[in-house]
């Protein structure tokens, strides 16, 4: 078996990033699976072993929100996207559904808010993701589903 660098999934665009799409079923085991990918994929950047584990923990954040808010138990797809930058020096995670969508982005990000009526949820997802990544977009639209896109600054 060749290298990660041969895997033919793994993309260089003509601008000389390097790229990788995963699709998976929104099922919780499936949020572990997407935490080794990304630290797989970042470590050819020489991160710090803290700059990994907050990748990590963001992109266990944003698959979590995906299976538990986006899709609940009608489960569905969920993608995520990994791009390192022609120098190696930003590494950009997005993690996408078509779930039902956030109403109000806003206050969705704000600490502590959360839709879960069981108590079981912190509602500190997003405020995990901005507190670990150095960049946090989130574009939403009820019935049409959720992208976060998440950026860190490896080597800063």
């Amino acid at each position: 078996m060749g290298s990660m660098m041969e895997n033919p999934r793994i993309n260089k665009a003509g601008n000389g990033r390097e790229h990788i799409r995963l699709t998976m079923d929104s099922l919780s085991q499936n949020e572990e699976f997407a935490r080794v990918v990304a630290a797989v994929f970042m470590s050819r950047l020489n991160p710090t072993l803290e700059e990994i584990d907050d990748v990590k923990t963001a992109v266990s954040e944003a698959v979590t929100n995906a299976v538990i808010h986006g899709y609940g138990s009608r489960g569905g797809v969920i993608g995520m996207d990994i791009t390192a930058d022609t120098d190696g020096s930003i590494l950009t995670v997005c993690i996408e559904d078509q779930g039902v969508g956030i109403p109000d982005v806003k206050t969705a990000m704000e600490p502590m808010f959360t839709t879960d009526e069981s108590g079981e949820r912190s509602g500190m997802g997003f405020s995990f993701m901005e507190a670990f990544m150095d960049e946090v977009e989130v574009q939403s639209e009820p019935g049409k589903g959720t992208l976060v896109s998440m950026k860190k600054f490896i080597g800063r």
